[in-house]
């Protein structure tokens, strides 16, 4: 799998929609990352999936 990078300018207007704090790009795992919420949200296409059900749950 290619690994795309993301705008900077689309990170920073992206947060997360738990708790709607700003979201760390991981571009290892094509994830951003919400600390807060402890949730790592897929990138799939270059597209941010910023759904709840979708995202996964990051362990301590």
């Amino acid at each position: 799998m290619k690994k795309r990078k993301i705008n900077p300018k689309m990170l920073e207007l992206l947060a997360c929609p738990v708790r709607k704090t700003g979201l760390e790009y991981d571009a290892e795992n094509q994830e951003l990352i919400s600390k807060s919420a402890k949730l790592a949200y897929p990138i799939r296409d270059g597209v941010p999936i910023l759904l709840v059900e979708e995202a996964r749950i990051l362990e301590d």
